[in-house]
């Protein structure tokens, strides 16, 4: 039987994480990742000077081992050259945290791709080819292929008694302050609420922003959602990463489109 067993340095990175945050700034780039049969995201920033990444920090919405492997490779690549940065694999990490359980090699430990996607666009950005995608979230949110039967069974357009959401992997999609202000609601009863905007930034009130900043919440910029999949009831949401024309799945218990 393969082993299960976490070791000291992942439950060390999961319960006492490094470098868990967001990075500003003009020579600041991010990378995201999404995992497909975990549901878990992965968002890695890095601050570049001279070439070299000078700091590192990253949110993380999964297991422990997501957790873990993403502090570790913030740890790893602060003082790097973006060449080298771009060499470390996810065997890497493992083999830095004393190893992963099998399932979570390949389930959870993305870190390193998401890195590797801020690199390349901060890369990209240097010489002049990114191009920021139109959007309209409110326009986009008509197009969205759901069953009919997910109506109050997973997809929510007003969220009423919150304590529905309790521990519930929610996807709010944003369409405006009001969507926010249900997402940070959300976060009183569940420490996994998601929102989801095709903008590559999101403009608001200024209080609306300071209360943002105080709850944890993860923002999935630049990405659409599809088509909310299930057999019953909402289950998986189809995410398309619109600076990276790729479509992934994302395990969900709730969606909630208001407006």
């Amino acid at each position: 039987m393969k082993s299960t067993k976490y070791s000291e340095k992942v439950l060390d990175h999961f319960r006492n994480p490094r470098n868990v945050g967001t990075l500003e700034g003009d020579d600041v780039a991010s990378g995201t990742v999404g995992n497909p049969t975990c549901g878990d995201i992965m968002e890695v920033f890095i601050k570049v000077k001279d070439d070299k990444i000078v700091d590192a920090k990253f949110r993380t919405f999964g297991c422990g081992s997501a957790i873990a492997t993403s502090s570790m490779t913030t740890e790893m690549v602060i003082g790097m050259t973006l060449d080298e940065a771009m060499k470390v694999k996810r065997e890497d990490v493992a083999g830095e945290l004393d190893g992963l359980p099998p399932i979570k090699m390949h389930c959870s430990n993305l870190a390193a791709e998401a890195l590797h996607e801020a690199i390349s666009s901060y890369r990209r950005r240097e010489s002049g080819e990114v191009d920021e995608p139109e959007c309209d979230d409110i326009v986009q949110t008509e197009h969205i292929v759901c069953k009919t039967e997910f109506e109050n069974n997973g997809l929510y357009r007003t969220i009423g008694d919150p304590t529905v959401f309790d521990d519930q992997r929610t996807l709010v999609i944003y369409t405006g302050d009001a969507s926010i202000k249900a997402a940070i609601k959300l976060t009183d009863h569940t420490d996994r609420v998601i929102l989801l905007t095709c903008g590559k930034d999101i403009k608001m009130p200024d209080e609306l922003n300071m209360l943002l900043g105080n709850v944890g919440l993860k923002i999935l910029y630049q990405s659409q959602l599809l088509e909310i999949r299930g057999d019953f009831e909402v289950e998986r949401a189809l995410i398309k990463n619109l600076d990276e024309d790729e479509e992934y799945e994302l395990f969900i218990d709730a969606v909630v489109i208001i407006g």
